[in-house]
């Protein structure tokens, strides 16, 4: 079926990169796609998420530039918009840094609050406040999702904020951390049950890493993801708040072992109680999307 010539639209050409972030060398860390929009406006919706669905990363940044110094950030997966990624903004200004359009701090507008990044080599990202949202008290179905029958941990299952909601979720060490068994179906009933974005799973390491870390979100369309910025910033805080690590200090966490694509995610509790997340980034690819005839 064709569409009327008087239906159709012109569309510009946007440059789009594709970008590991949370590590040093390609085809490692979280891959997002970067779209840069230079001061144009940004493109409706459904073609954004169209973008996303093709590019197929689980997020896709899509980026103005208002000054020198100010951007304007939405995020896409293939599926809808969500307020916030951190492996996304990681990636993204990386890149911009990398082109020379952003150095030092930037201010970066997005559905989530305005946040403050540190541009530079290794980017760091000011998140949201960071707040406990719920304490859950029956665990047995959480459990029972990543295939680990009657535990009990030391330290509460819960929902931590900083940007989305992320179930924290506590298991007794490493190799069961790598051993799970995820049933991506009943974590997706458990997430949408307990309005959460995923299931963040960890065990407290003794290695140089704070902890190593495992993120499940398949209700959102990503069974498992290789470096999560906002997870990791909300474990951050909730580990804080557990009597885990100091109130203020610099962290790091390992994720994506499982997945063959281990990364590390740097994070920071300022004196003012301020969460950062953030790494480093490897530019893998770049292309443009070419005019396109659309509604």
């Amino acid at each position: 079926m064709s569409l009327r010539p008087e239906t159709l639209m012109p569309l510009t050409t946007m440059k789009y990169y594709i970008v590991d972030a949370f590590t040093d060398h390609p085809f490692g860390g979280n891959t997002a796609g970067v779209v840069l929009l230079g001061n144009d406006p940004f493109p409706n919706e459904s073609l954004m998420t169209q973008v996303a669905a093709e590019l197929r990363y689980s997020e896709t940044a899509f980026v103005r530039q208002l000054s020198p110094l100010e951007y304007h950030v939405r995020y896409f997966t293939p599926k809808a918009e969500v307020e916030l990624c951190g492996h996304a903004t990681v990636a993204t200004f990386a890149l911009l840094h990398r082109l020379g359009q952003a150095k030092d701090r930037c201010l970066c507008h997005t559905l989530a609050g305005d946040l403050e990044i540190e541009a530079g080599e290794r980017v760091m990202m000011q998140m949201a406040t960071p707040r406990i949202i719920e304490t859950i008290s029956n665990m047995g179905a959480i459990y029972s999702a990543l295939g680990i029958a009657d535990y009990h941990p030391s330290m509460p299952v819960q929902i931590a904020y900083a940007g989305l909601k992320d179930l924290m979720i506590p298991v007794s060490d490493v190799a069961t951390l790598n051993a799970l068994q995820p049933v991506m179906e009943a974590i997706a009933t458990v997430t949408n049950e307990l309005d959460a974005v995923s299931f963040h799973v960890f065990a407290v390491a003794d290695d140089g890493y704070t902890a190593h870390v495992r993120d499940f979100a398949p209700l959102f369309g990503v069974p498992e993801e290789s470096a999560t910025g906002t997870a990791n910033a909300a474990l951050t805080h909730y580990l804080a708040v557990n009597g885990v690590i100091p109130s203020q200090g610099d962290f790091s966490f390992l994720q994506g072992e499982a997945m063959g694509r281990p990364s590390v995610v740097a994070t920071r509790i300022a004196p003012d109680d301020t969460v950062y997340v953030g790494g480093t980034a490897a530019i893998v690819a770049e292309g443009n999307l070419l005019p396109t005839l659309t509604h």
